[in-house]
Parts: C-alpha cells; structure tokens; sequence
C-alpha cells in the first residue's frame, strides 16, 4: 500500500472521505481547523457536500438530516463545540441515526485554551447529551489509528444504527506521520429499510423520530437500544496490553498520553521495575476483560491522563476496586513527559 505524509486532522478528513461519508457539516475551532478546511477542498471533488454551518448547533442537526437518508454523515470540532452539538447528538441517537463525530480535543473548561487535553472523556462517555443513551468512542494513539478508526467509527455506526466518535486531541490533530488507507467498502449495510430517501409509492413511508408521547412506548425504544449495547459491550471492546505478563506495576494510559506511557514503561523495564501498559481503544465501551486480564498478576495500578483524572474511575469500576489505583496527570494543555511517569513508577514500585 501507498504510505503518505499527512497531519492528524487532515488524515481524518481524507479516511472519511474514501469511508463513503457524502456530508460533512462544521464550524472551524482549533484545534481541529485543518479537518474542515480539508474537506471544503476535497469533498466537491469526491462527489460529497461541505457545508460549514452557522453554527455548532446547525452542523449536527444538519448531520441529523443528512443521517436520516441513509448517507454517511460526518461533523467535526473541539471540545467547546461538542458542548453546543450535544443535543443534536441526543437526538440522532434517539432516531436511531448512523453519524460520526470528531472531537479534537483542547484544555478547558470554558473557552479554556488551544492546546491538547483529554478532559473531555467523561463527556464523550458518559454524558454527551441528555437521555438513556451511549456513543461509541474511539481513542486513536496515532494518525494511522485515526485512519483506522474512522473508517471503523462509520462502518460500527451503520451496522448499531447509533453515532460514533472519535475522540482524538489537539496533539494527535496537529503531529505528522506516514499513513496508509485500508480497502473499504461503503455500502455494507442495508439501510433501506429505515432510510427516509424518498418511497416513490413503492413503500410504506419511513419516520425518522425520537419523539414518544407514550411512556410506555419510549421506555420500549430504549430498552431495544440498550439490547445493542449488551452486544456492543460483549464484542466490540479493544484495547492494547504491552508487558502486561508480568508486571507490578500497570500503567493505563489513553490517545496520546499513551505513547507518553510506554515510554516510560520501557525506561522502568530499563531500571528493573516491571511495569507494564494497559492502553484502552475503545473508551465506549470500556474494556473491562482486556483490563483484568492485564492487571491480573499486577499489584498496583497507575491511570496516567491529559486531565485531572476522569478514566480513573471505569478503571475502578472494570477490576471491581480489587487493587489500589492511584493517579499522575496533567491539565490545562500541558503534555505529561515519559521522566514524570516514570517517576511516578519509581515512586510505586519503591512501596512494593
């Protein structure tokens, strides 16, 4: 296969593009501009539409349109924006609508600043809109895993009928790295038999809604959408585990801060100190059999993050608080360094 050079955001918007997605709807924020800025260039020539909106609130509820017809939709932005597009996120989960949404993450709260952060995971997974309802998440650790996981982000949307994110940051948005473009086949799924594409009297009409004036009938919505994420939960999880066999101490690590991680999870293994890393890939659905099977011989764990400590509390809950879990993070936009967490490492493995 072709390797090109390409910038994070611009790798996502090029994947997106040879993925099948006909519609991208956005508004420029960095750190994330260059995606949107390379589909108003490239989506016309594909056979696509770019439309920046407004506003924040237009794009998603253009993507929720676009959705209902059957075509892969897709919007973009950084945190502040994703804040704006979350009703529009609840509503297409509440239609049972395919979309994906891209979020390169920046520091806050507020308008906060330009630089990378993780401080949206608890958004991203556990409240990104209101209702009974969940999202696929994506963690990429590099511009080739953006790649990978936007063409899986759009193919898993189909196949659940549910929105997808990608939840990358500013530094994956902004690094450059070779790349490659898997093989890909936009139409698997077969949505005409919910697609509102025009019925030509040869069909009962489709309504896209989420809209139940009967309680009894809305409960039922939601308790058919929560059978699929019992699937989601049971086949899609993924996650890496590096020099987890026999590890004292596990260091979890996300995205970006993971590749901070295995650094020095190798200058401890370096030193002695058998330490290991535990990178989640999917952050929706956390996966929690990938997690024990790597702690299984570890004494203490170790959740290193781009903020002040939101996935500390899945890697409780996943091992069922069996082992001390303690934290090192840095916020605001800062990069934690491979000599910050292997000091923390030091420090643990000085207890043991």
């Amino acid at each position: 296969m072709e390797r090109n050079l390409m910038k994070g955001n611009e790798a996502l918007a090029e994947a997106a593009i040879r993925a099948g997605c006909k519609c991208f709807f956005g508004y420029p924020i960095t750190p994330q501009t260059e995606l949107a800025a390379y589909m108003a260039k490239r989506m016309h020539k594909a056979g696509g539409v770019f439309l920046q909106a407004e506003s924040e609130i237009a794009a998603i509820n253009m993507v929720l349109g676009a959705a209902s017809t059957g075509v892969r939709a897709m919007t973009s932005s950084s945190s502040p924006g994703i804040s704006l597009k979350s009703e529009g996120v609840s509503y297409i989960a509440g239609s049972d609508l395919p979309a994906v949404i891209i979020n390169v993450e920046r520091g806050g709260p507020g308008l906060g600043g330009i630089q990378p952060s993780q401080a949206d995971y608890w958004q991203a997974t556990k409240a990104l809109g209101h209702g009974d309802f969940q999202l696929l998440v994506y963690a990429p650790a590099s511009v080739q895993e953006m790649v990978d996981y936007v063409v899986k982000a759009f193919d898993r949307a189909d196949k659940y009928r549910m929105p997808a994110m990608i939840l990358a940051d500013g530094l994956l948005g902004q690094m450059m790295e070779p790349v490659t473009f898997p093989e890909i086949n936009p139409n698997a799924y077969d949505k005409s038999g919910w697609a509102a594409n025009g019925h030509k009297m040869q069909r009962e009409h489709h309504i896209i809604n989420s809209l139940y004036l009967k309680p009894d009938e809305l409960e039922n919505s939601i308790l058919d959408r929560y059978k699929r994420y019992e699937i989601i939960k049971e086949t899609e999880t993924e996650a890496e585990l590096y020099l987890t066999e026999d590890c004292d101490i596990l260091v979890c690590a996300f995205g970006a801060t993971a590749r901070v991680a295995k650094s020095a999870v190798n200058d401890a293994r370096a030193q002695g100190i058998k330490a290991g890393l535990f990178r989640p890939k999917t952050l929706w659905p956390f996966p929690v059999k990938e997690i024990n099977e790597a702690a299984k011989n570890a004494k203490k764990l170790l959740s290193v993050e781009m903020s002040m400590g939101q996935m500390i509390e899945d890697i409780k809950l996943a091992i069922n608080c069996s082992k001390p879990v303690e934290f090192y993070g840095r916020t605001g936009g800062v990069i934690p360094t491979p000599a910050e967490v292997l000091g923390e490492i030091k420090r643990m493995g000085g207890a043991l």
